[in-house]
């Protein structure tokens, strides 16, 4: 019965081992090699064990590069698209981060490794209430999770150091806007749906006047809503 244990326990450690090592392998070839050098923004991504943050039976694929399905018509976004919309925020540990679109919760979890709180929406109840289990269940406690629309943002909890909208939208929505900080820096897809989307770069200076940038191309799934 030892001897069966301890080659169970062997087993586990090695499956555990490879997943860090996918991990690492992800982070040099998808990542870094891509030119995100934010450190604190790689080590999240090394720490995260994304494959929690995705379907069981899909944990095969968690470390590759290409988004995955998570149901409800959602994806968790690939690797690299989360590292450099993460790195686009520059925010740092005193920072508070609003996320439009919570997903699987993986998102959340690498701004959480960064920076002091961070406020996260989704209008999918059965995604929200997921996300809030596995975001526990791997000790992410600055995170605080609600449902409901994200083109309207959280007010009461803002303004925020940075936004981050993970679902695509025709237009940069106003209320998101309104909410950022002073200084601040919001990462949206903006585009039509299914199609490709420009990913925007959008700064709102400290006298208040916004600048918008289109950094990459991208396909994100639609915000949605009753907007």
């Amino acid at each position: 019965m030892n001897t069966i244990f301890a080659m169970v326990c062997a087993s586990l450690f090695l499956f555990q081992g490879d997943y860090q090592k996918e991990r690492a392998r992800m982070v040099a070839d998808q990542i870094r090699a891509r030119g995100v050098r934010d450190a604190a923004v790689l080590a999240a991504m090394e720490s995260v064990e994304r494959h929690r943050f995705v379907p069981k039976h899909l944990r095969h694929d968690a470390y590759e590069d290409h988004p995955l399905p998570i149901g409800h018509g959602q994806t968790i976004s690939q690797p690299y698209i989360v590292a450099a919309m993460t790195e686009m925020l520059r925010v740092d540990s005193d920072s508070v981060v609003l996320e439009v679109g919570t997903g699987s919760g993986y998102q959340a979890a690498i701004l959480a490794r960064i920076v002091k709180r961070v406020y996260t929406l989704e209008v999918i109840a059965p995604l929200a209430r997921r996300a809030v289990t596995t975001l526990r269940e791997n000790g992410m406690t600055n995170v605080t999770v609600k449902e409901g629309d994200g083109y309207y943002g959280w007010a009461e909890k803002g303004p925020f150091d940075g936004i981050v909208v993970t679902a695509a939208a025709s237009h940069i929505p106003p209320p998101l806007v309104d909410q950022l900080k002073p200084g601040g820096w919001m990462v949206i897809p903006v585009g039509p749906v299914f199609a490709v989307q420009s990913l925007m770069l959008v700064h709102k200076r400290e006298d208040g006047t916004i600048t918008k940038k289109k950094v990459m191309s991208v396909r994100f799934v639609p915000l949605t809503g009753n907007h």
